[in-house]
């Protein structure tokens, strides 16, 4: 789940929509393992829409949710998902607090209504007129009264504060979960799966507002040759230098990938063909500028330069449409020469001469 996603489960309708989910696993009588805890949290939460759809079709059949059907969604929907060990044992830990806190909370309207029922009595026998012993009596059961009823929401307050700790530490596990699966481990920059995720939805944005998209792709030159000659070391320092470089140009929501390999990709929702082609021009003298050298030795590499492919939403066309027209310009790049930019425009005209 994103960081928006997330903010569901804070504060105090943050403890309410983790009732909801303890709820309905309870309904559906599956154990709140951190499988099913984490099928049924993204269900509530409406972030998998074909989960929902499956789960709500399931229930629509009267269908039960055994461990097999359960093992089935997890594997179906959460394949990829890295459950970190912290995750784990925080979403065991609040589950069986959870289900602790609905519990005493069904207790509480219980324990509230014969608390009502004890001071209507005394009401009564009050209006009725009493002698001085049965006045002491009947205050003496109010104050006993009074006291466990104190006591017993002190206790539901403790449980509920510490719950909602518990929120909160699943809520950061989640988050660091979400960042390590959707980030490359070598240069911080968004990696292939959060692309495709943003890319559908841009691709969605732009057809529906007929606004402009360009999806800009960097590959570096002679990259195979760098590292033959210098190692993966400084194959490595190359590609965190290239990142950084995207990650300092990618203003806004402007997003830098490491697509695979060699290969860096700037998603620029709303940005026309021309605004694109400035800034990856900007990107390309950037990172040509530097003369980069070998850390552990000081042994000069030289420039590394860029191939670039430049590519402009067609209304109607799919996300991976528009990345194979990216693709094919970075091709047309390299076949030009290298370290230079093919926007599909220029590809276009070249086809048609």
């Amino acid at each position: 789940m994103s960081s928006s996603d997330l903010t569901m489960f804070r504060g105090a309708p943050g403890m309410e929509r983790a009732r909801e989910i303890i709820e309905h696993m309870g309904q559906q009588q599956i154990p709140t393992s951190p499988a099913n805890y984490e099928i049924w949290t993204t269900h509530i939460a409406g972030v998998k829409p074909d989960l929902s759809r499956e789960i709500q079709a399931r229930l629509e059949r009267g269908e039960a949710f055994t461990d097999e059907t359960n093992e089935e969604l997890f594997e179906r929907f959460f394949a990829n998902t890295r459950l970190s060990i912290q995750m784990l044992e925080t979403s065991e830990t609040i589950a069986r607090e959870l289900d602790d806190t609905v519990s005493n909370l069904r207790g509480a309207g219980g324990e509230a209504g014969s608390y009502a029922k004890v001071l209507q009595s005394a009401a009564e026998r009050f209006e009725g007129g009493v002698d001085s012993d049965e006045f002491r009596s009947v205050v003496q059961h109010l104050a006993v009264t009074t006291h466990e009823m104190v006591a017993h929401h002190l206790k539901l307050a403790e449980q509920i504060d510490a719950t909602t700790r518990q929120v909160q530490e699943l809520q950061k596990a989640l988050q660091s979960v979400k960042v390590e699966a959707l980030t490359d481990g070598l240069t911080g920059l968004a990696n292939r799966r959060m692309f495709e995720d943003t890319l559908r939805r841009r691709v969605a944005d732009a057809s529906v507002d007929k606004s402009d998209l360009c999806v800009v792709m960097f590959d570096i030159d002679h990259f195979r040759r760098l590292n033959e000659a210098w190692g993966h070391s400084l194959g490595d320092q190359v590609l965190r230098y290239i990142a950084a470089v995207l990650r300092a140009h990618a203003q806004g929501d402007v997003l830098a990938v490491r697509f695979g390999g060699e290969e860096f990709v700037l998603i620029m929702p709303r940005t026309n063909l021309y605004l694109a082609e400035a800034l990856a021009a900007r990107v390309s003298k950037a990172i040509k500028s530097k003369r980069l050298s070998l850390k552990s030795t000081g042994d000069v590499i030289g420039e590394v330069t860029v191939s670039v492919g430049l590519a402009r939403f067609r209304d109607g066309e799919a996300a991976e449409d528009l990345v194979a027209r990216a693709e094919a310009c970075v091709r047309g790049a390299k076949a030009g020469g290298r370290d230079r930019m093919a926007t599909d425009a220029q590809m276009d005209r070249q086809s048609a001469a």
